[in-house]
Order: C-alpha cells, then structure tokens, then sequence
C-alpha cells in the first residue's frame, strides 16, 4: 500500500439510514442495491454492513444482505453488528475472510467472537472499550490492546488481522482524548512488535464522530482535518461515507494541498494567513483548534 494512502471502509449501508433500516425490515433489496451502486461508484476496499443490534432477525439478515453485496461486488465486507448470532451467519456466507466489528476488550465478548475469527480467518476489529468503559489515555489503550491482540494470538491469529480502533470522539466534548489517540499510534508499533516480532496490526477508526455535535457546515472540514492527522500517525484505514469525495480523495492520496497544511501544523510549521486563500486559513485554524493549540468555539474559523 502506498504510504499516502489509507484503505476505505464504505459505512452507508447501515441502519441508521432511514431507507436503508427500512429496506433491512422489508427485506426490499431495491434501496439496498442503488445504495450499493452509489458506495461501488466511490471505489471504497471494503463495504460496512450495520445491522445495528439486529436483536430480532439478524441471524436470518445478515445472510440475505450479505448475497446482496457479493452479487454486486466482489470487495470484502464488514460484519457491523453487536448480534454474534448475525456475525456468526455472516462468516458462513461470505465468499472472501470478513472484518468483524467490533470487539470490545471484555471476556464475554472476546470469548464468543475471537473463535469465531479463528475457524473463519476473519479481520477484527479491537475497539478500546473496556471492564470500565472506554480508554482514558494512549496507556490504556495500550493495555487494551495488548490483551485483545495476546488473546488472539493464543488463538493462532497474527497480529495482522487487527484493526484497532481507538475511539473517536467529539472535539466539543473530550478535545484531549484526540490527542491520546495520536499518541498511541505513535506507540502502536512497538507495542505489537514485542508481542509478535517482526508482525504488525491494521487500524480504522469512525473518522465522522470527531465532528459529532457540531454545526453541520464545520463538520465536513473537521472530519477531513482530523483525517489527515491520524494519516500521519499511521492509521491504515477509515469508515467514511462513500458520498464524500474529499474524504475519499484524501484516503486515496488526493487533495494533497490540505493534507500538507495539516501536516505543517503538526510539524511546527508557522504560516502567514495574509498570504494564504481563505480555504487554506481554514484548514490551518481547524488543525490548530484539534491539536489544542486554540481555543475551541463553534466560531473558530471566523476568529
């Protein structure tokens, strides 16, 4: 993979979309189909299934919506679910290994799923959520990862079937824990080379909730900053919209004039906003606003 490139994960076929969630209780596979004709258009490398909780039907859904997918595509596909039930019907029915998301580091959900992963060869994703709730700090995130990862290993899993995830959340409400994150992939390789030599883990991430909470027009350029920023610090992948072309073009190593600029305020740069367009101001103040090196205000780029 290139070094500026960072694999797409598809999120639009999910519950949470009010025709999509319709046609998973239907069972009407017309949206689901033009949904998919739209995500395939993006040229994302894998496609998101969520069934959100799926309590119900799920282990009769996941199938029926999986035979969707394969029939339109041959790119591998995400198992998004907390029903084990439906992960279980998923792995039986895809054609390639699946991604399983999520697990959390709690035995009662490493337990059921990480067999699962094993007898499937299937990618997991290791969301950093545990006993107490979500990791404070990149050292907790750390130890998380450092139990979910030797777990699997005892399993016969390598290190690269790992996806971390290491829990975006909103700017407006728990700035600092953007910072952990940054930290801890900074960590990440070292942390798995001295539970597995010479292996390494993926990463992903739900880019979208670091904008969570704010005007709708600030989300867009604070999605797509926060992006960049853990594209340096080595995240492999992200679930993005498919329908956002930025965010795609910057996964794929395009509009690469705003991943510098976020880049250089990492790096120190300092940059003269008299000599600059005003998209370009923009990127520079939000990178500084996530990095903490402003205050934070839904006006900031008006400051």
């Amino acid at each position: 993979m290139p070094d500026n490139f960072m694999v797409t994960i598809a999120e639009n076929l999910n519950v949470t979309n009010r025709k999509i969630g319709a046609a998973f209780k239907d069972k009407d596979e017309k949206p689901i189909r033009e949904m998919l004709e739209g995500i395939l258009a993006a040229n994302p490398d894998w496609v998101d299934i969520n069934l959100g909780p799926a309590r119900k039907n799920g282990a009769e859904l996941m199938p029926w919506v999986v035979n969707i997918v394969q029939s339109m595509t041959d790119l591998p596909i995400v198992l998004d679910t907390t029903n084990t039930d439906a992960i279980l019907a998923g792995l039986k029915t895809v054609k390639r290994p699946a991604l399983i998301n999520s697990i959390m580091c709690r035995p009662e959900r490493y337990d059921v799923l990480m067999p699962m992963c094993a007898e499937y060869k299937a990618y997991w994703v290791g969301l950093m959520w545990g006993p107490t709730g979500m990791a404070r700090d990149e050292n907790e995130r750390a130890e998380l990862t450092t139990e979910l990862v030797m777990k699997a290993l005892e399993l016969g899993i390598d290190a690269e079937y790992a996806f971390i995830d290491p829990i975006i959340t909103p700017v407006n409400i728990q700035q600092d824990q953007l910072m952990h994150n940054l930290a801890f992939f900074a960590m990440l390789p070292d942390i798995i080379e001295a539970l597995q030599p010479g292996h390494m883990t993926k990463s992903t991430n739900g880019v979208s909730n670091v904008s969570n909470g704010n005007p709708e027009h600030l989300r867009p350029i604070l999605n797509r900053a926060y992006l960049c920023m853990l594209k340096k610090n080595g995240m492999y992948s992200s679930i993005v919209d498919a329908f956002d072309h930025d965010m795609f073009a910057l996964c794929q190593g395009r509009l690469s004039w705003f991943a510098d600029l976020v880049f250089g305020v990492m790096d120190g740069k300092e940059y003269d906003y008299s000599t600059m367009k005003k998209e370009e101001v923009d990127v520079v103040k939000t990178a500084k606003v996530l990095l903490g090196h402003s205050l934070f205000s839904s006006s900031w780029l008006d400051i």
